[in-house]
């Protein structure tokens, strides 16, 4: 049978078409995921910046300190305890806490980084009113505390660890980057600056911001003392002790316009629950909620329950001649 030269162009213009039809399939998507991940590489940098809060930890890694001393915690943790005196006199010293980290996110960061602390070192673990539920009030607050963890933790350590958004949202953060793509287009970026005040913050305001804060910690909570979150301090004791880790209970300073707030039956609950889990593990419990040194003195607080800078050194100080447990690591 011959094929006549018609029939040979269309097989030859039909292969040619099919052929046409797979680069495009291949070079569609491949273009289209070139240009993803120049991107991505580009967003990530912004990405970053964006948890320069858990940044620190990449120290741990690259350094791969002797940790003598360290804390735990949410914001009462991360601002209140100040090293500079304690690291100048050739201590190595560590601040594990984040703003919003509950009981849950604290064990996570020791299963993670906990291998850095010495035997016989000391682990602060602060206690605040809030320890035993959740400083974040909602959902939106919930998802940003959760994603940053996935910057600073292997999976297998991340609570409710998900595939997806490790990929979407850290991996691949371009793909969930929705407005702030925008900030990789410098001109089109809108900005506002915002300029706080210089001037020292007043009786009043400062009353009213304890009021803020006193309503973030407990308006709106069902329940203060969360089961999961009381088991969840005792495994944190438990593995620092496996460790030879020395760990200390203590709740830091509070200005008398946030800790007055507090109802008496609510302290009296906080106190039982605290002082059992101590008795239960023995391990020491103190208290500077309520301290005169602090509680009255606005000059050492950046707002109604957190230290700034001069206060949170001044506490260190006062532990480091009153807590017996540091006391006798700085002899």
């Amino acid at each position: 049978m011959v094929i006549s030269m018609t029939e040979k162009r269309k097989k030859s213009r039909k292969k040619y078409d099919i052929l046409r039809f797979a680069l495009k399939c291949i070079c569609i998507p491949g273009a289209a995921l070139l240009i993803i991940f120049l991107l991505n590489k580009s967003y990530r940098k912004i990405d970053e910046g964006k948890y320069l809060d858990v940044a620190k930890f990449s120290t741990l890694t690259a350094y791969e300190p002797e940790v003598r001393i360290g804390n735990l915690g949410s914001s009462h943790g991360a601002y209140d305890f100040n090293y500079n005196a304690l690291t100048e006199r050739g201590f190595e010293c560590f601040n594990f806490a984040n703003t919003s980290q509950s009981y849950n996110y604290d064990y996570a960061v020791l299963k993670e980084y906990g291998r850095y602390m010495t035997k016989g070192s000391v682990m602060f673990i602060p206690v605040s009113y809030f320890s035993f539920n959740n400083e974040v009030t909602n959902d939106s607050e919930r998802e940003a505390m959760s994603l940053r963890y996935y910057h600073c933790l292997s999976p297998e350590n991340i609570p409710d660890y998900d595939l997806y958004i490790d990929i979407v949202a850290h991996r691949f953060p371009i793909l969930s980057a929705g407005e702030d793509i925008l900030e990789l287009l410098p001109e089109l970026k809108l900005s506002l600056i915002v300029h706080a005040a210089e001037d020292e913050i007043d009786v009043a305001a400062f009353t009213a911001r304890a009021q803020e804060r006193y309503s973030r910690h407990f308006d709106n909570k069902d329940e203060y003392f969360l089961p999961e979150r009381i088991e969840e301090l005792y495994e944190i004791i438990d593995y620092c002790k496996e460790r030879e880790i020395t760990p200390v209970l203590i709740t830091t300073p509070f200005s008398k316009y946030y800790r007055d707030l507090v109802s008496e039956e609510f302290l009296t609950e906080f106190e039982d629950v605290v002082n059992k889990i101590a008795a239960d593990t023995g391990v020491s419990y103190y208290d500077y909620s309520y301290d005169e040194r602090f509680r009255g003195n606005l000059s050492y607080f950046m707002d109604a329950d957190h230290l700034n800078d001069e206060g949170a050194a001044y506490f260190m100080e006062i532990l480091a001649e009153e807590v017996p447990e540091l006391k006798s690591l700085l002899s």
